[in-house]
């Protein structure tokens, strides 16, 4: 899927990481042998055993719960209260039982989301054509024109997004990512997240290689629903303010390029199905002033946050963001 140009990246190709500790590059030989393994499990297998994972993982974190318990019932009572999302997902917002099972169902999916990039061979190979496309209008004008943003957020299956993504275009995909402490761990995720085909750069160097992706006429794909380096604006997400990256909407408003909001969620018996959306940015590439600047990156971000709603409305427990702070006016309480 690469072009040949220089890539930015966040980790070393192969190889051992510089700065790598002993024990840090142990581990990851242990997750480069348990994604062999996992590479050649059927789905079902390792799903059940993501699912086990989750459920021990439930038990262990009472604050990464209580954050996950506050999170979801802001959501579930936005949807009940909006008449939008399932009756299994309404319920919740007046039953603590049905809540807790959301959370729960949570850290399975969040399990299964790890056990996924430890697979990326597989689900990059099995999730096209497992995949039941919900838009398929809105996906094949999505790819007719470029350069264009793709805006997803942490949700369902990222490497089941980005492979189905990459199967109906040979042009390349820009996205950044995290750079973590471990530069051991830093290296193996960077090759998962890059077996799709996706370049993946630094977030200090993301709005410079995005923008000149764009103008290359390629394709751009951030995550847009976690304010992870700060500097996001607030706008109202699930009924109540959030901070949002602002990164997607200046890089439309820049490039006059519209941003589609795209994610796949799992279903049933190891199938997946996804949706996407588009946002066109409003009166061409450039604002008359900073006041219409503003304001224009502003119904662009309420655009996006509408769209997030729609996506998560499907499958709250999906929404793996839960496990972090969104607004910051909910304090989790941990429970007995």
């Amino acid at each position: 899927m690469h072009d040949g140009r220089t890539s930015v990246t966040v980790a070393p190709p192969g190889g051992a990481p510089l700065g790598a500790t002993r024990v840090q590059r142990l581990r990851v030989r242990l997750l480069e042998a348990t994604s062999w393994l996992a590479n050649r499990l059927p789905a079902s297998v390792a799903g059940g055993a993501a699912d086990a994972a989750g459920e021990l993982w439930y038990r262990a974190t009472p604050v990464r719960a209580a954050q996950a318990r506050a999170n979801l019932g802001r959501v579930v009572a936005h949807l009940a209260a909006t008449g939008m999302g399932s009756d299994r997902v309404r319920a919740a917002a007046g039953d603590p039982a049905a809540l807790e099972r959301l959370v729960r169902a949570a850290y399975r999916q969040a399990a299964r989301t790890y056990a996924e990039m430890l697979r990326a061979g597989a689900v990059i190979r099995d999730a096209p054509g497992r995949t039941r496309i919900e838009s398929p209008e809105a996906v094949d004008g999505a790819f007719a024109t470029h350069p264009a943003i793709f805006a997803s957020l942490h949700f369902g299956s990222l490497q089941a997004t980005e492979a189905i993504l990459l199967t109906r275009t040979d042009i390349p995909i820009t996205a950044p990512m995290e750079t973590l402490d471990d530069p051991a761990l830093q290296a193996f995720t960077s090759r998962a997240r890059s077996a799709t085909g996706v370049r993946l750069v630094s977030l200090e160097a993301a709005r410079r290689e995005l923008r000149a992706a764009l103008a290359r006429g390629e394709y751009a794909g951030i995550v847009g629903d976690r304010d992870i380096i700060g500097g996001g604006m607030p706008v109202a997400f699930f009924g109540s303010p959030a901070p949002l990256p602002v990164g997607p909407a200046l890089l439309a408003l820049e490039s006059g390029a519209p941003i589609h909001v795209a994610a796949v969620r799992r279903l049933r018996d190891e199938r997946f199905a996804g949706r996407l959306e588009t946002i066109l940015p409003p009166d061409g590439p450039h604002a008359a002033g900073p006041g219409a600047r503003r304001a224009r990156v502003e119904a662009l971000l309420a655009a996006e946050a509408a769209a997030f709603e729609r996506l998560v409305a499907d499958a709250p427990e999906q929404w793996w963001t839960v496990f972090f702070p969104i607004w910051p006016d909910l304090a989790p309480v941990p429970r007995r």
